[in-house]
């Protein structure tokens, strides 16, 4: 049985879930949770797919410290 098609945004929706799931994890939360605080703070649009051409060529363990770094920066900014 073959899956769908690969597209642009199926990579960038499979990069943010593998970061949003490793990011999580690491913050021993839940993914939803965390893709939760990530939306009021519009880092998965801003963030997240804003910059997948660069941050997918990292580790899941460095954009998931990333997005942990900035996610905390921006909350405590509020």
């Amino acid at each position: 049985m073959e899956g769908l098609p690969r597209t642009p945004e199926s990579d960038r929706m499979q990069f943010a879930i593998i970061a949003i799931e490793t990011a999580a994890k690491k913050m021993d939360i839940s993914p939803s949770e965390l893709a939760e605080r990530l939306e009021m703070q519009g880092l998965i649009e801003g963030r997240l797919f804003k910059h997948y051409d660069t941050l997918h060529t990292q580790s899941a363990d460095y954009v998931a410290d990333d997005i942990i770094e900035t996610l905390l920066n921006w909350e405590n900014e509020q």
